[in-house]
């Protein structure tokens, strides 16, 4: 049983093999993740995390150095839209932003019963003051985000990662946002998150990113609430009840 959604990391096609039952939690995330995603949009339009540093650390008191943006009236675009992109979505709607949305599975109507309107990957790079990337990472989304696509977008958009490391390009990423051809990243994944032990007790990496004023990152914490740890737990604990018929 795998407390999370992904299973990328699990040799699936070796435990079918061995007739070991793969089983994971999907949905139960969600709301956090979509919470998160909130968080972020709001962190990077209102400058909070580099205004608290400023107060706190430089022992500074000037307002007039964060002036921020409104999500009221913006569009935000969601790739992919599953339970946590629909969520997004609808969050995204109480804030009045208007709401684009692609997902190759989805049909026009499905995108209209949320509130949103559904468009291709390119179009929605386009319109979008907001992107938020909730797809997995596959061989066709993996560098989504390059160069040539940031290229397309507005040079004060912002692209939140809630999905994977490796759906954005960070060499290209961090190129942009030096030459200020995009707004800001936030992220709650790196492509090496994992490298040197990244889940073991006092593991660290780098990253050029780092650098980046316009450039906020949490280390995988989307689904770690208290909630969605206890939703996921039951799950779990239902499913392996029966695999091993303990009804």
């Amino acid at each position: 049983g795998v407390c999370a959604v992904g299973l990328n990391h699990v040799d699936t096609e070796t435990a079918k093999a061995k007739g070991i039952q793969v089983f994971n939690a999907p949905g139960m995330n969600a709301n956090a993740v979509a919470e998160l995603t909130l968080a972020k949009m709001l962190e990077m339009s209102r400058h909070t995390i580099p205004a608290n540093h400023d107060v706190k650390v430089n022992k500074s008191w000037d307002k007039y150095k964060f002036v921020g943006r409104e999500l009221r009236g913006k569009t935000l675009g969601i790739l992919g839209f599953g339970r946590i992109g629909r969520r997004v979505g609808e969050l995204g709607r109480a804030f009045k932003m208007n709401i684009v949305a692609y997902d190759p599975f989805l049909k026009p109507e499905d995108f209209e019963k949320e509130g949103a309107t559904g468009m291709g990957v390119d179009e929605l790079l386009k319109v979008s003051d907001y992107v938020t990337i909730h797809v997995p990472l596959t061989a066709e989304t993996k560098n989504l985000f390059n160069a040539k696509s940031i290229s397309e977008m507005k040079n004060d958009a912002v692209v939140l990662n809630m999905g994977r490391g490796g759906i954005v390009n960070e060499k290209d990423m961090y190129e942009a946002l030096k030459a200020g051809k995009i707004g800001g990243y936030a992220s709650d994944v790196m492509e090496n998150e994992l490298a040197g032990g990244g889940l073991t007790e006092g593991a660290g990496f780098d990253s050029p990113l780092f650098e980046c004023d316009n450039f906020i990152v949490s280390p995988h914490i989307g689904a770690q609430t208290v909630d969605a740890s206890r939703d996921i737990a039951e799950l779990i604990i239902a499913k392996v009840k029966e695999a091993l018929k303990l009804g």
